[in-house]
């Protein structure tokens, strides 16, 4: 069964197509590697997958569960945005155990699990410091754990890695690959190509809102102009015409604009 189903998903703002006519069918239990240059449409596909924003044209099913019907839909997935929503007055336990509240999981059994998750990512001894405190990657920690807390059946992750030193980002490429074992679906956009040829099962690329290029890591490498000495980040490159170093560097572009516009809307 496909934890995520899309067919001819579509979103407009306007004359602008910030996703178009996408088809996807991703497997339960996998990690699959969103990739495009900022304005692609990544942020848009996972808003639209998470119910955070209505599709134009399209449908699609996650978890088995049409994105249309929000209710349902929510406590099935985990979202990790680029900039993650945390209250910086609130201590790290603090925030986690009020988004348990939200999510209406067990108190006791909720703590147990945020410990066990800020262990793993080395913050458990900073639990009840304030977030407003707390280093960009300290923050991005909390994030995760807040994304993964209610052991959803699909994660979305964006820039999961962003802000971490080699030792965290290790450990959350770790963790990513432990809940695809544990059989949960890992969505995950970012621009940080070896963390998607470390833990991706598939990829996908997106330009200009459209899927150019599915596959394997590794055949995908193969399809790059250099031949069997390719790589990931030169078939990028060569369909996106678009350097992923530089579009990490460049800022949000049109395509956080338009959702912001959409965060206002909605």
């Amino acid at each position: 069964m496909a934890a995520i189903e899309t067919t001819g998903l579509t979103k407009r703002y306007g004359q602008t197509v910030a996703v178009d006519d996408l088809e996807l069918s991703i497997p339960e239990g996998s990690v699959y590697g969103f990739l495009g240059p900022n304005g692609a449409g990544k942020t848009t596909t996972m808003r639209l997958l998470t119910s955070l924003a209505r599709p134009t044209e399209g449908s699609a099913a996650v978890a088995g569960v049409s994105i249309t019907d929000r209710a349902r839909l929510r406590p099935r997935v985990g979202y990790l945005p680029e900039t993650p929503p945390l209250y910086e007055r609130a201590t790290g336990l603090e925030q986690l155990e009020y988004v348990a509240g939200l999510r209406d999981l067990h108190l006791e059994t909720a703590r147990d699990r945020i410990h066990s998750l800020l262990a793993d990512l080395d913050l458990l001894a900073d639990a009840e410091t304030l977030i407003d405190d707390y280093s960009t990657g300290m923050r991005q920690k909390v994030a995760f754990v807040q994304a993964v807390l209610h052991d959803p059946d699909v994660v979305f992750l964006d820039e999961p890695t962003s802000g971490l030193d080699p030792r965290a980002a290790k450990t959350i490429r770790e963790r990513i690959r432990g809940l695809a074992d544990g059989g949960t679906t890992v969505f995950l956009s970012t621009h940080i190509l070896p963390v998607v040829e470390a833990v991706a099962d598939t990829v996908g690329i997106l330009s200009d809102g459209r899927l150019v290029a599915e596959g394997a890591p590794d055949a995908l490498a193969r399809r790059a102009e250099t031949g069997d000495d390719g790589t990931l980040e030169d078939v990028f490159l060569e369909l996106t015409d678009a350097d992923p170093i530089d579009s990490a560097r460049d800022g949000a572009g049109s395509e956080t604009v338009i959702e912001t516009e959409e965060a206002a809307r909605d």
